[in-house]
């Protein structure tokens, strides 16, 4: 990687003046430095992007696969019917109201 600067001097919008210095004092670095960021994201757009998403999806997969083996019944759908969550939300009251 090439670390000698070159010096450019540029013309901004006073808006996105205002929004440098906000950007650059919310994060810590030079203005100059948030320049740089927004010049390589914008060159690396097409290349890195697209395989980092295609490697956070991979990631969020996995995720989701561990998380099906680590419930109680590896995973399946959970069987229940709208009368059985009426009565436990019955008791779950009433026993509320016999400790108050």
């Amino acid at each position: 990687m090439d670390t000698r600067m070159v010096r450019k001097q540029i013309y901004i919008k006073k808006r996105q003046n205002i929004l440098l210095k906000q950007l650059s004092q919310a994060r810590g670095l030079s203005e100059a430095e948030i320049i740089r960021q927004a010049i390589e994201r914008e060159t690396t757009m097409g290349r890195a992007v697209t395989r980092d998403r295609t490697t956070a999806w991979a990631g969020i997969m996995l995720f989701v696969q561990e998380r099906k083996q680590a419930q109680p019944g590896g995973g399946k759908p959970v069987e229940w019917d709208r009368q059985e969550i009426y009565e436990d939300r019955e008791v779950r009251r009433l026993g509320a109201e016999d400790q108050s």
